[in-house]
């Protein structure tokens, strides 16, 4: 995981409003640099009413006030290196899809932090994306494409240091401020590296050593996550000679393939990673709100944008979670910054970002990165007291102080109440009962689904066959429920997820899920648990941790020897293994399979979560198989008879989803071929 450290003068770029008069840019503006522009791009592609669209990529250059209120949440803000203006400077790339003639568009930009510096724009685009999206030229695609026919304006930035320092092939990297004590020196403190690799010989800490004394460092082994650690002698292992990296001793000697090691030491020079919430802020603030930059370049949104939605997927969602949280979708001049949000399998969790020492790149899961700081009260979008803390908050108390509150969709995956504990945006955080819904959120619970779309015919590091359930289709008609709600004023689906109050959310045991008990397929219930850390007693107020990693022991799963704990569920299933509540895809409603949304690894790490995977169990395609696997679940043959009952069911599925707003006409088509062709193909049925 590198670090990009890079003194410039600093974005605090605020966006255009389309209907409202773009103004001159704040002191605070810089400049852009744009470094690629291709237009016409996608080849030349005209979308029918809106035209040809360009590229415009570059570098942002802007500054931060310390003394400003709306940065004051910034850990470390105070102390990073300041200007002749007494300013803190920073720079990060950007991205920028438009038609050529802004006045064919529909004067809305959609943005999207990236996933690591990578852009993830293409599911919700149907398909169109990648790092570079202009460089698409497939005539049929760009056609069915979903955001640019309809004319919408995309913009990517860097937020994110785990997106290394690299701006090739268009990954959009940010340059952050280094903190240091007021006298100049180099701040120390205690850094902690999770590391599970794929048999490479050193591994890149994410901030320099201190010193280079190994007896001041711990490297611990382990095979499962709940083994003891045991501690690798200091003549087992070595820094580089600058304290950036460690390796194993004898020189070229492995680190074991997905085996679990961690690194505790003294680190120096911290970066300070929330500056990454104030450019996202003051970029999309400045595209919306402002003319030019304060060199004088022209905004290349200037004057069109009337509303902007983000979309993201996973990790950045998780980024959004805080930015909302800390209050900065509130903008310089005190308008919203987004109108409203597509959040895809972020869950209620937040980012490690906004603390000393802390790691973006990382994300919990079942088996890996427990003691980053992720699941931190409040949990949920509508006020709860905190059972531990005693504490009372929402995700959008900031937001309703202000009135910039942006509309959001949560939807999210069953992988995500078994690995980021996704109960809590739905139950109090004492786990006693279900939660209303905010008036700015609608939650989607994607029955039976993993963290993402996997592949049918691979296991990977798994027990199972990957879950192939794909959300994209629901996402969509979720943006347009999204536009509508915050356009017209017109309602979205009402929230669909699993609940206390009526039995479809419960503790992991097999017996509170219902699980069915399936030949050649573990279940072992395990779940990730969210704790209440201890990283040094004034933390929660500091955000500076002194005991780093926290002090932890197996077993990992509610453990209370850990810390307090919050208490998490997951989903009920039916007989069949499948998700009873949440939106049911058709291939949930009508299946063929059990999809789950959790995993177990197979050997050597057997029984160990498969952190975002999840299974594919295909049905006994006769009765015959059935009786002599021994499996419960009713075969093909006995639940359909023939192809076409099957059909007919599947289809009148879709029918249902396009009903409820859930799933637009031409996903629903696309849907159906898909999924019957594939039926087809693989010779499921009796002849008739």
């Amino acid at each position: 995981m590198k670090r990009s450290i890079v003194r410039l003068s600093v974005v605090t770029l605020l966006t255009t409003c389309g209907i409202c008069s773009a103004t001159t840019a704040n002191a605070y503006v810089k400049k852009i640099q744009i470094t690629a522009k291709q237009s016409p791009a996608f080849g030349g592609y005209s979308w029918p009413g809106v035209g040809q669209y360009e590229r415009i990529a570059g570098k942002a250059f802007g500054e931060l006030d310390p003394k400003d209120p709306r940065n004051q949440a910034i850990v470390d803000l105070q102390l990073a290196p300041r200007n002749a203006n007494g300013k803190v400077e920073y720079s990060f790339d950007f991205y920028i899809l438009k038609p050529i003639d802004l006045s064919k568009g529909n004067h809305k930009m959609v943005y999207e932090p990236p996933n690591r510096g990578r852009k993830t724009i293409a599911a919700l685009n149907r398909g169109v994306g990648g790092n570079d999206p202009a460089s698409v030229t497939d005539a049929s695609a760009l056609g069915d494409s979903f955001l640019l026919p309809q004319g919408y304006s995309l913009s990517f930035s860097g937020w994110d240091a785990s997106a290394g320092d690299s701006s090739a092939n268009f990954n959009t990297a940010i340059r952050l401020p280094i903190a240091h004590n007021p006298d100049g020196s180099s701040i120390t403190g205690p850094s902690y590296e999770y590391i599970v690799v794929n048999g490479d010989t050193s591994y890149d800490l994410t901030y320099p050593a201190a010193t280079l004394d190994r007896s001041k460092a711990t490297l611990t082994h382990r095979v499962h996550l709940n083994d003891k650690p045991e501690v690798i002698p200091s003549s087992g292992w070595q820094y580089n000679a600058d304290g950036t990296s460690i390796s194993l001793l004898p020189g070229g000697m492995k680190f074991v393939p997905n085996d679990i090691y961690e690194f505790s030491y003294t680190a120096k020079d911290p970066t300070v990673n929330g500056v990454g919430l104030a450019a996202v802020r003051d970029w999309n603030a400045w595209l919306r709100y402002e003319a030019k930059d304060s060199a004088g370049n022209p905004n290349p949104l200037a004057g069109d944008i009337a509303r902007i939605y983000t979309e993201c997927s996973s990790q950045p969602c998780r980024f959004l979670n805080d930015f909302r949280y800390l209050g900065f979708n509130e903008a310089e001049n005190g308008k919203p910054v987004f109108d409203g949000m597509v959040q895809w399998i972020g869950a209620g969790d937040g980012i490690s970002i906004n603390y000393r020492w802390s790691q973006p790149g990382r994300t919990e899961r079942n088996r890996q990165d427990h003691l980053y700081l992720e699941g931190v009260f409040p949990f949920a979008n509508v006020t709860t007291k905190d059972p531990i803390t005693g504490k009372t908050d929402s995700r959008y108390s900031r937001c309703m102080k202000t009135k910039t509150c942006p509309y959001a969709m949560e939807i999210f995956s069953a992988n995500e109440y078994w690995v980021k504990a996704a109960s809590l945006m739905t139950t109090d955080p004492a786990g006693k009962k279900d939660l209303p819904d905010s008036p700015f959120t609608r939650i989607y619970f994607m029955s039976s689904m993993q963290h993402g779309t996997g592949n049918p015919a691979s296991k990977g590091n798994c027990q199972q066959f990957q879950n192939p359930l794909d959300q994209q289709g629901v996402q969509r008609a979720l943006f347009v429920a999204l536009d509508k709600w915050v356009t017209m004023g017109t309602q979205p689906p009402p929230s669909q997820y699993p609940k206390l109050s009526d039995g479809t959310l419960v503790k992991p045991d097999q017996n509170s899920t219902g699980f069915p008990h399936i030949p050649g397929v573990t279940y072992t219930g395990f779940k990730s648990t969210r704790y209440l850390l201890n990283y040094g007693s004034n933390f929660y107020k500091t955000w500076i941790p002194t005991l780093n990693p926290p002090m932890f022991a197996p077993p990992y799963q509610d453990n209370p020897a850990n810390g307090p704990i919050y208490p998490s569920f997951v989903p009920k299933t039916d007989a069949d293994g499948n998700d009873i509540a949440g939106v049911l895809l058709p291939e949930v409603q009508v299946p063929l399979a059990t999809y789950t949304g959790w995993a177990l690894r197979a050997a050597p790490h057997n029984g160990d979560g498969c952190e975002g995977a999840g299974q594919y169990i295909p049905f006994p395609k006769t009765k015959v198989d059935r009786i002599e696997s021994g499996d419960p679940r009713l075969s093909i043959e006995e639940r359909y008879g023939n192809f076409e009952r099957y059909a007919a069911r599947f289809e009148e599925a879709v029918k249902d989803l396009v009903s409820r707003g859930l799933l637009l006409p031409f996903d629903a088509e696309r849907t159906i071929k898909r999924n019957l062709d594939d039926a087809r193909k693989r010779n499921l049925f009796p002849k008739k």
